[in-house]
């Protein structure tokens, strides 16, 4: 419960997150010097030295032995914490003066079981912070502050743990769509999106997707999971005999001699026109040999032997541009003498078309011979793979088909073979008149594929030939299959070859072992719907569908026990339902088969066999999964993907939206400290994203580590383009974006709704037009309704002023010399970026690891953290702090803790 609920009053004050000093550091200290000023990466350490967590004796409560907590500890607050909170709070929160509408005095102080626990958790925070008392009206003594943060701080958490033992919870809930989609892939083997026909799902008060108090599902939408099972099982299995492959092999010579044969027709003109005036015929053709021997900045073509060059030119109608089919697979030619060029920097393409014969379903694979243009460029491009269409000048449509930019490594000596695949069934929407319309009229019936230099400088790439073919099958049936219909002594036998079938992708689907009545269920749907199939596998693929629509596979929930296992049913419940957590957690997924023989086996809650499957499960690839998942519901980057600012081009866009991601992924590698996401003496950038921030010497669309100067003001979240930007209002800045956003994702203190009827800044007034943003926001914080937000919210944001709407850093706006100080609400001065991280690191440092914690085991449960939890919240980052703060170890102790093993 929060504050908010129970009054709109000035307590506002009380519990806004507002700058202050922690338990550590509230005793007033003399400034240093500028040059005695402590580093950042020393303020990492000094702070976790003053971390109420950081020592045993300063950590939360020891429970006795059996597990039950201590009553109340009211004689000392007696003796005390109330002589205390009289001279410190009574003053203004007591039954005489109740500023807020809050009294202090009348709380109960039995917190573990009196009515105002909730209450006394918000003074703990508070005072905490130093944000109360007031500094302006009277300063607390640290000693004093550090007995009632203790005293609190024992007293809540043992009616956390009263309320945990005595209540219940549940993390029922569905599966989201993502993770929908990612169980589908990796049960099915087949890298598809079969969820792009479901609705995005919403958010919670937290941010995230996956809470169980919105993941449910009606009985209309059974049917359309049913539907989309249906479909996702036909396309992992075929019926009939393998189909047959259309190839291309296009050579750039035969690109080239289009465009050639319009130059060779200007020289015939030429000699024909000027054929009695050999002056004016040289002239003419020395013009025209040299217009054939430029480059151009688009992509063009280039015959090496000569010289010759010609602008790559493209057009829809006529289908003029089509190459042919041809008979057999193929091959790249031992020489060549002509090339595309693909210039570098603005993602520079080359069209091949390919006619109208490109199948509908299968793979597609597109092989290229490339190279850089140049020997000695330093820069590394890349190449992407598009697919698409022009009918006509309103019908179109395009669709990057690659997943990651490939490198161009290779001189042109020795030029390397990229190669894509794609499944032609996942292009949406593909040319409606392929079928009908015949080549050379209009509407085209045409497609194509673009291949793009996508490198962000101008390094050239040079291409001498491109293969095609499709559909591509490595084995017939497919994997997938196979996979599902697998080599059996009971393949002679339809129901014992069903039961099978039945039973072992159940028990992918399931996260379990089914029980033989469950089985049988299944068994009995299919002998109901084999007379009604022509073929045994489609009356398979109707009971798989029923699998894949059920609830067992579309909920998150307590597992039941087989009946013949050979353990406990409390265990193999724990250990399944431990499984699908883990699974979900790490992999946004369903358990592996490894996961479910070690669960099977009872023997997954080991703490040595936990551990090592939480190592296993964060080297595999299907981690990224969360780390893209939870980094973007833990930051809300979903903003990001609605700025389409001046200046933002595509490629900068898309390393933005990375950039936290390749962050995190960085940190959880290296088992770095969480508060390299405060600040890191590093960055994790492409080559677009290190030009934007003035980095040098960064090459590549490849993200990669780079330690940054102590002058550069990067490293860390807090200066990240993406963050700043979707927290701007181009063309400006937004200082109170970003505190909240400060407040919300990394402190985990959301300030509160504005109150009704909010007077707003009126940009008709001229006197407020001319105004800056900080004078703009000045003027509207001196009026009384908005004065008591604001002023504990405006000064977090401003301290990102030295950064623009896109995240560039700025030394003036407008002329005039960026003023990013302010003022918190304890009267300490934030001196800009710099400043905000020094206050974080060195007072903030409990209140980001505890928030980071939260967040993470919000997102790893599924559920929304109550005051129950509050116990476990503060063990798991007592843990972490004292074991150095890492990433990974903050995964592990989540994993690891009573608050995630009995869920």
């Amino acid at each position: 419960m929060s504050i908010y609920s129970k009054t709109t009053c000035p307590i506002l004050c009380m519990v806004l997150l507002c700058a202050g000093l922690n338990v550590a550091s509230a005793a007033e200290v003399e400034p240093a010097a500028p040059a005695e000023l402590p580093s950042l990466e020393q303020l990492k350490q000094t702070g976790l030295t003053r971390s109420r967590f950081h020592a045993t004796a300063n950590g939360p409560k020891a429970l006795p032995s059996d597990g039950k907590p201590p009553g109340a500890d009211l004689k000392t607050f007696q003796d005390k914490i109330k002589p205390l909170l009289t001279q410190y709070c009574y003053d203004c929160h007591s039954a005489e003066v109740m500023e807020g509408n809050f009294q202090v005095s009348s709380l109960d102080p039995n917190i573990l079981k009196g009515k105002d626990t909730e209450w006394w958790a918000e003074v703990f925070s508070v005072v905490t912070k130093g944000e109360m008392p007031p500094p302006d009206d009277m300063d607390m003594d640290e000693a004093d502050r550090r007995v009632v943060v203790h005293w609190l701080s024992r007293e809540l958490e043992a009616a956390s743990i009263v309320r945990r033992q005595s209540g219940s919870h549940s993390a029922f809930r569905r599966l989201t769509r993502y993770e929908y989609n990612y169980a589908l892939q990796d049960l099915l083997g087949l890298p598809w999106d079969f969820a792009k026909d479901l609705p995005p799902e919403p958010h919670s008060e937290e941010g995230f997707e996956n809470s169980s108090v919105l993941l449910h599902v009606s009985v209309s939408q059974f049917e359309t999971y049913h539907r989309l099972a249906r479909e996702a099982l036909d396309k992992a299995t075929v019926s009939g005999p393998r189909p047959e492959p259309i190839y291309w092999g296009i050579s750039m010579k035969q690109a080239a001699e289009r465009e050639f044969k319009q130059q060779d027709q200007q020289v015939a003109k030429a000699k024909k026109e000027h054929k009695d005036n050999p002056e004016k015929l040289a002239e003419e053709l020395a013009k025209l040999e040299k217009n054939a021997k430029q480059t151009f900045r688009t992509p063009y073509y280039q015959q090496l032997s000569t010289g010759r060059t010609a602008e790559a030119e493209w057009a829809y109608y006529g289908a003029r541009y089509a190459f042919a089919p041809i008979k057999t697979k193929a091959e790249f030619p031992e020489d060549y003498d002509h090339v595309a060029i693909l210039p570098g920097g603005q993602r520079r393409n080359i069209v091949v078309e390919l006619g109208n014969q490109i199948p509908d379903e299968g793979t597609m694979r597109v092989t290229v011979r490339a190279s850089r243009a140049g020997k000695d460029d330093k820069n590394f491009p890349s190449l992407q793979l598009l697919f698409g269409w022009q009918a006509s000048n309103e019908g179109r449509a395009l669709q990057r088909v690659s997943e990651a930019d490939v490198p161009i490594t290779a001189t042109p000596d020795t030029p390397q073979i990229v190669q894509w695949e794609f499944p032609l069934s996942e292009i949406y929407p593909r040319n409606s008149v392929r079928k009908t319309s015949p080549m050379g009229h209009t509407p085209s019936p045409s497609e194509y594929i673009r291949i793009a230099n996508s490198a962000a400088s101008a390094s050239d790439i040079q291409i001498d030939y491109v293969c095609v073919e499709a559909p591509v099958y490595e084995q017939w049936p497919p994997k997938s299959h196979q996979q599902i219909f697998f080599e059996s002594e009971n393949s002679g036998d339809e129901t014992a070859y069903a039961r099978e079938i039945i039973t072992r992708f159940m028990t992918r689907a399931w996260r379990r072992p089914p029980s033989p009545a469950e089985v049988d269920r299944k068994l009995k749907l299919f002998a109901v719907m084999r007379p009604q199939c022509e073929r045994f596998e489609d009356a398979v693929l109707e009971v798989l569908a029923t699998v894949l629509s059920s609830p067992q596979f579309l909920y998150v929930a307590q597992a039941s026990q087989h009946e013949a296992a050979p353990i406990d049913e409390a265990t193999a419940q724990q250990n399944a339902s431990l499984a699908t957590r883990l699974a979900l957690f790490l992999w946004c997924s369903l358990p592996d088969d490894e996961l479910i023989e070690v669960a099977s086996t009872g023997k997954l809650t080991d703490p040595d066999i936990l551990t090592a499957q939480v190592d296993r499960m964060l080297a595999d690839p299907r981690s990224k999964r969360f780390s893209e998942h939870f980094v973007n519901q833990w930051l809300n980057l979903e903003l990001l993907g609605f700025v389409n600012f001046k200046g933002l081009d595509p490629l900068l866009k898309e390393a933005m939206q990375h950039e936290p991601v390749a962050l995190f992924e960085e940190v959880m590698a290296n088992d770095a400290s969480i508060l390299d996401f405060l600040h890191a003496d590093y960055a994790v950038v492409n080559e677009r994203l290190a030009r934007h921030y003035g980095l040098k010497n960064v090459y590549g669309n490849e993200f990669r580590r780079v330690d940054l100067e102590a002058s550069v003001p990067r490293g860390g979240l807090l200066t990240q383009s993406g963050v700043l930007a979707m927290n701007s209002d181009f063309p400006d800045s937004h200082p109170l974006k970003r505190a909240i956003w400060l407040l919300e994702c990394i402190l985990a203190d959301p300030p509160p709704p504005p109150p009704p009827a909010v007077p707003q800044i009126d940009l008709a007034n001229p006197e407020i037009a001319k105004m800056t943003l900080r004078e703009r926001m000045e003027d509207h914080r001196s009026q009384a309704a908005c004065k008591s937000c604001h002023v504990k919210i405006d000064p977090w944001g401003l301290a990102f002023e030295n950064f623009d709407a896109l995240g560039k850093w700025r030394d003036n706006i407008r002329g005039k010399p960026v003023d990013a100080s302010s003022e918190l609400f304890n009267g300490e001065t934030l001196e800009g970026m710099e400043g905000l991280k020094r206050f974080l690191l060195d007072n903030r440092q409990d209140q980001f690891v505890e928030a980071t914690v939260r967040k993470m085991a919000t997102f790893g449960l599924g559920r929304p953290l109550g005051f129950e939890d509050r116990a476990e919240i503060d063990t798991i980052t007592a843990q972490v702090r004292q074991q150095g703060d890492g990433l990974r170890t903050v995964v592990q102790t989540i994993v690891h803790s009573d608050l995630f093993l009995s869920e």
